[in-house]
């Protein structure tokens, strides 16, 4: 089966909310940023689909009427914070089935300050689900991302017995990383005393600096199959080599890290390596979804970057950053550059794609053939993606 490829990539930088301009703008200007990128007219563009969770029902048109009207489908895209991946996984399957030849998937979020929250409040919430788990887990009232991902972190420390020095290392690592990336909403260091010692959000371990910050911005990916990139003369793409996708399961409920993401994690990134036939080892470069640094921690053992319980020592040993095994979070991760989730599963891609063309600048990966994409969301769906330089 050909591969589908990704031949123009481009993005906003993310900023706090109250500083961004209009999603539609935001959006515009990354669809355009990757249309450039990949050099074709834009009545090439067959299928759109345009990935948000908060605003009205055709927002991706709005959006995209900017760029272009061209009669073709617009798709709008909510799957929680996995919403971005589920565009691309999408317009993959547009032209994996032969109806398109080119697509484009674009996200944006205009977010609020603050914890994450629901908009509906006269209608059930799809997290009324999670409330009997998390108090059958005995887990204190708090927003629903606060409780699962704290929780989950909690429960690690309790069964590995680690400390949230780990959880700690992980933010200074995510820092580390986006001061070289123009598009981070943060660029100054940290320290994992600064971490340990920032304001509490729960539970006396979890601190604000181990959080990522509700963020706004956009961003786009032009895909195409391989006849035409043959018939357009196109060289510098990025292959789509595997993708999984995955939703709960009844085992999802058994502890808070199943419950928060790593069940779904492990049945999507199996799909994945088997349908672009590597391994984990096989991996160079990674953007998962560290909307909490206890995610992280939990996604390299989901993954199969390490085994259960030996991310402390991945670590320790810096297999997860520039010279080890890994790199991780090269843009400095949604710790770090933000997370305006319809925009976050395709920025991921766009930053992976220009490691794998060498365009990253000063955090490029030296030698990136093969990178692994992990967008997950509550309620819940994760989508893995594997890319790999043509």
């Amino acid at each position: 089966m050909n591969n589908v490829k990704i031949i123009g990539a481009g993005m906003t930088k993310f900023v706090k909310p109250g500083s961004q301009l209009p999603y539609r703008i935001m959006a515009s200007n990354a669809v355009e940023s990757a249309l450039k990128d990949a050099d074709i007219d834009k009545k090439h563009i067959q299928q759109v689909f345009a990935s948000y969770i908060y605003g009205d029902s055709t927002c991706g048109q709005h959006a995209f009427y900017d760029v272009a009207q061209l009669g073709v489908p617009v798709v709008n895209v909510n799957n929680n914070c996995a919403s971005g991946a589920s565009a691309i996984y999408l317009a993959r399957q547009a032209i994996l089935s032969g109806e398109v030849d080119c697509a484009v998937a674009f996200g944006f979020e205009e977010m609020q300050p603050g914890a994450l929250g629901s908009h509906w409040q006269d209608r059930e919430s799809p997290f009324d689900r999670f409330t009997p788990v998390y108090d059958e887990f005995d887990v204190p009232p708090a927003p629903i991302a606060l409780r699962a991902f704290g929780s989950a972190g909690k429960h690690y420390m309790e069964k590995f017995g680690v400390s949230p020095n780990l959880f700690a290392e992980v933010s200074v690592k995510s820092r580390q990383h986006a001061i070289n990336n123009p598009f981070s909403l943060f660029t100054s260091p940290l320290s994992v005393q600064e971490v340990l010692t920032d304001k509490v959000i729960f539970d006396s371990y979890l601190t604000r600096t181990m959080a990522c910050p509700p963020t706004c911005g956009a961003a786009a990916v032009v895909l195409c199959s391989e006849t035409f990139t043959k018939k357009h003369g196109i060289t510098n793409a990025v292959s789509i080599l595997g993708q999984g996708m995955a939703t709960d399961t009844i085992d999802s409920w058994r502890d808070p890290i199943s419950a928060v993401g790593s069940e779904m994690t492990k049945i999507a990134s199996h799909k994945a390596y088997e349908a672009a036939a590597v391994s984990p080892n096989d991996i160079d470069v990674i953007e998962l979804h560290d909307c909490f640094t206890t995610n992280e921690i939990i996604t390299y053992e989901a993954l199969g970057l390490c085994l259960e319980g030996e991310a402390e020592k991945l670590v320790i040993d810096r297999d997860n950053t520039y010279g080890g095994k890994y790199v991780v979070g090269p843009s400095g991760g949604l710790m770090s550059k933000g997370h305006p989730i319809g925009a976050t599963g395709i920025a991921q891609c766009v930053e992976l794609s220009w490691h794998l063309t060498n365009r990253a600048g000063q955090r490029q990966v030296e030698n990136a053939k093969l990178a692994l994409a992990h967008n997950i969301g509550l309620g819940g769906a994760a989508v893995v993606t594997i890319l790999g330089a043509d």
